[in-house]
């Protein structure tokens, strides 16, 4: 606890930050005019976390416990953090993926308190100042969004906001990056979905939305004003439609410190599925051939870090992109067709057309496939078991999320497969029993990735985010599956351990950096010291005195 802090009364009850309800000891409530504001029982932290796990047992369904919990970050930030980390399993799930989908779509009607900061097409000119007026002034992570493809559920406009606050959450509850140094932004320029517009309890600018250059121009303001004000600080770019958001990150990457989650984040977790199924099939990357179903950011971001790995195996560039395929909506994506997008480009192959997903798989014969298409139900039976026809240990990744866009569950992959997939999703699917044997469906998500990526670059004060870190996060997080685990053929460690594994993760990342001289920070004496460098950089949700 900061002993600078000088709140106090009500004023201190309602600073999140410093607020420790019942838990301020007889000293601190006469020091700090807080006698007859409270009950007179001196709580501890556990009773405190007792009353909340009694209190959400009460609600049954998901999105309440969403807004419970995000009433308890707005008034007391430790306690809210403490909850989290004392079972990532349960309360992640809660707090993002994939409760935080039916909090965006909800996103006007449960709102309760604001957070983070908005800006519009209206604030041109101005974005400096009105970042300038936000009460920290060491801003070390923002995490923004323009809301036009939030997770799958597509256009949400400032509905979108809850996915900044909830990723920053999660860099805190995972790899423990000090909440004080976070910043959400949206980016308003106005939604394209009916829906919203003709909502009277939406909360954004009731306009079609705005592109080209006014568009570039406002998120060009935006990122200069954070190099002015805060320079230590990177920037995450979520859930931007394809076009933007490829387009963004060649923009920037390499004059800012910033990164693109959908595309690096999402590339790198899934290569850590690969580099886990190594362990079963014995095919290195390089050895795959993958199908995509979907064609946009995410797939294209998979690609490149898949591509990246390939490689660094020995491939050449030209072998790499051809293990890679995809198919849209237009069907297989091949060279020739016309009005081919940009980013499809690069993975569009020399074949006749075909508009059939499985006539593509018993064409091409890959070795695994990986829905990005925000579509469910798109892995059908014949898919799968195309799949498991062709290959003795299918990989099936169906990424898209929340759960309501799934292309398969796990049950469903084990069972058309006949037990042979390994099986990775983009939210958490609950084990599954079948024909005598108990499976554990891995859960392939950027919260495995980003934070502690995100710690690394805060303990080292990183200039630069480059797709090696993220293939490094991903190694390593490969690695950390225990002998057990592993012969229980899991691909991700439990969520259980999330928050030790990042913590090596972040290790990792953090030699990598100092390796590459992006470090703004001197290097320790010796390698088994930069774990203990992040160690001493993260932010532990216990209450400190405020009697000095």
């Amino acid at each position: 606890m900061e002993k600078k802090n000088i709140l106090k009364g009500i004023e201190l009850l309602n600073n999140p930050r410093y607020n420790k309800d019942g838990a301020f000891s007889l000293e601190e409530r006469r020091l700090l005019g807080l006698e007859g504001l409270l009950p007179a029982a001196i709580e501890s932290e556990d009773t405190q976390v007792q009353r909340v796990l009694n209190q959400i047992s009460h609600l049954s369904q998901d999105i309440d416990k969403f807004v419970y919990l995000a009433n308890l970050q707005d008034r007391n930030e430790t306690l809210y953090y403490r909850l989290l980390i004392s079972d990532p399993a349960m309360f992640l799930p809660i707090v993002y993926d994939p409760t935080v989908g039916e909090a965006c779509l909800k996103f006007g009607h449960i709102f309760r308190k604001t957070r983070g900061i908005y800006l519009s097409l209206a604030d041109k000119g101005k974005i400096k100042s009105i970042l300038h007026q936000w009460p920290e002034k060491d801003v070390r992570f923002i995490v923004i969004t323009d809301g036009e493809r939030i997770l799958g559920l597509g256009d949400l406009g400032t509905n979108g906001m809850g996915i900044p606050i909830g990723k920053l959450a999660l860099y805190t509850a995972i790899a423990g990056v000090p909440p004080q140094y976070q910043l959400p932004v949206h980016l308003d320029v106005g939604t394209n979905t009916p829906e919203l517009l003709n909502d009277s309890l939406y909360m954004g600018l009731r306009q079609p939305r705005t592109d080209g250059s006014e568009y570039l121009a406002l998120v060009d303001e935006f990122i200069q004003a954070v190099q002015e004000l805060f320079p230590r600080c990177c920037i995450q770019f979520e859930d931007f439609a394809n076009y933007h958001a490829v387009s963004l990150l060649e923009r920037y990457r390499e004059k800012v410190c910033m990164f693109n989650d959908d595309i690096q984040g999402t590339g790198a977790v899934t290569a850590a599925g690969f580099y886990s199924a190594e362990r079963y099939t014995g095919k290195k990357i390089s050895e795959h051939t993958i199908l995509f179903l979907g064609a946009g950011s995410a797939a294209r971001g998979i690609a490149d870090m898949l591509c990246y790995a390939m490689k660094q195996e020995g491939l050449a560039d030209e072998q790499a992109r051809a293990r890679c395929w995809m198919f849209d909506t237009k069907g297989l994506v091949v060279k020739g067709r016309e009005r081919l997008e940009f980013f499809k480009q690069p993975y569009a192959h020399e074949h006749s057309p075909l508009v059939s997903f499985v006539e593509s798989i018993q064409s091409i014969k890959p070795t695994a496939i990986v829905g990005v298409s925000t579509q469910p139900n798109l892995f059908t039976k014949e898919v799968i078991q195309a799949m498991a026809e062709i290959n003795e240990r299918p990989l099936i990744f169906p990424l898209s999320n929340p759960t309501t866009q799934e292309e398969c569950t796990a049950e469903e992959a084990y069972r058309y497969s006949n037990g042979k997939a390994l099986f990775a999703a983009g939210v958490l699917f609950p084990q599954v029993a079948y024909q005598g044997r108990e499976f554990q469906p891995a859960q392939a998500n950027n919260l495995w990735i980003f934070p502690p990526v995100g710690m690394a670059v805060f303990a080292t004060e990183a200039t630069r985010v480059t797709d090696e870190m993220f293939l490094v996060a991903a190694k390593t997080l490969a690695n950390q599956l225990t002998r057990e685990q592993i012969d229980k053929e899991m691909l991700f460690p439990p969520e259980s351990q999330i928050v030790t594994v990042a913590t090596a993760m972040a290790a990792a990342v953090a030699r990598l950096i100092f390796e590459r001289g992006f470090a703004r920070v001197e290097r320790p004496n010796y390698d088994d010291q930069i774990i203990k460098l992040v160690e001493s950089k993260m932010y532990h949700p216990y209450y400190g005195s405020y009697i000095v």
